[in-house]
């Protein structure tokens, strides 16, 4: 049974979900306050979706600053498992905890319906359980959902198979490439925009977001080290 910190931001709102959908997949999950600064006994950290900090200056820039940040980024560049839903991806990005930015949606207009994606990566401690190509129905929620990275970054993503999630039959909201979910170079930390936790049950509608939150617990999710190096990717630009 895997410890499963999700952390909670003024303005989160998606946390109870969330920590609902990682024990229906029989992790200990439990919440963490912004403020706390010890993550030592989780092996996997999850930012949930929200509005945190009601989304002032731009979503997730005044999170990173967050005093749990720092013990979210000493998890990651242990090899701890690390997933931003949304707004928690909006704030990996901001702390250089992945590549890129979410920006204003390409029709400026916030997004709330389900959108289709395919599995492009499997091997994330949150998608092995998946089928590489599988097509998913999965809610987004989002205002400032488009993915963007400069023409070498997505270059680099792509030739390193580090697109875990990729729109199909349209992209709803302007990113590059498609891109839906990317993880590091050390592919135990991942951002994805739509909302697994909203499509884990059948009174939800459907459970294509379900093996998200049970791969956690059938993969080895827990920490290990590893080069830092190879997962900082502070060095590629936005």
């Amino acid at each position: 049974m895997k410890r499963v910190a999700v952390v909670v931001f003024p303005g989160s709102n998606c946390d109870a979900e969330t920590l609902a959908a990682a024990r229906a997949a029989g992790s200990d999950a439990y919440f963490v306050w912004h403020r706390d600064t010890d993550l030592r006994q989780a092996d996997v950290v999850i930012l949930p979706g929200g509005f945190s900090y009601g989304d002032y200056l731009r979503s997730g820039a005044i999170a990173r600053f967050s005093a749990v940040m720092g013990a979210v980024a000493e998890h990651a560049y242990a090899g701890g498992a690390v997933l931003g839903i949304c707004n928690g991806f909006q704030i990996l990005c901001e702390a250089g905890l992945l590549p890129g930015a979410l920006m204003r949606n390409a029709r400026l207009r916030f997004l709330s319906r389900p959108v289709w994606v395919r599995v492009e990566q499997t091997d994330t401690p949150f998608t092995s359980l998946y089928e590489k190509g599988e097509v998913l129905e999965i809610p987004v929620a989002h205002g400032d959902g488009r993915y963007v990275v400069d023409p070498r970054t997505a270059a680099e993503l792509e030739a390193t198979d580090r697109v875990v999630l990729r729109y199909v039959r349209e992209n709803p909201n302007g990113s590059t490439n498609e891109i839906a979910g990317v993880t590091n170079a050390g592919r135990n930390v991942v951002g994805i925009m739509p909302h697994p936790e909203r499509r884990d049950a059948p009174a939800l509608g459907g459970q294509d977001g379900a093996r998200v939150f049970h791969s956690m617990e059938a993969r080895h999710a827990t920490q290990h080290a590893v080069d830092v190096r190879a997962v900082d990717d502070r060095h590629l630009r936005v």
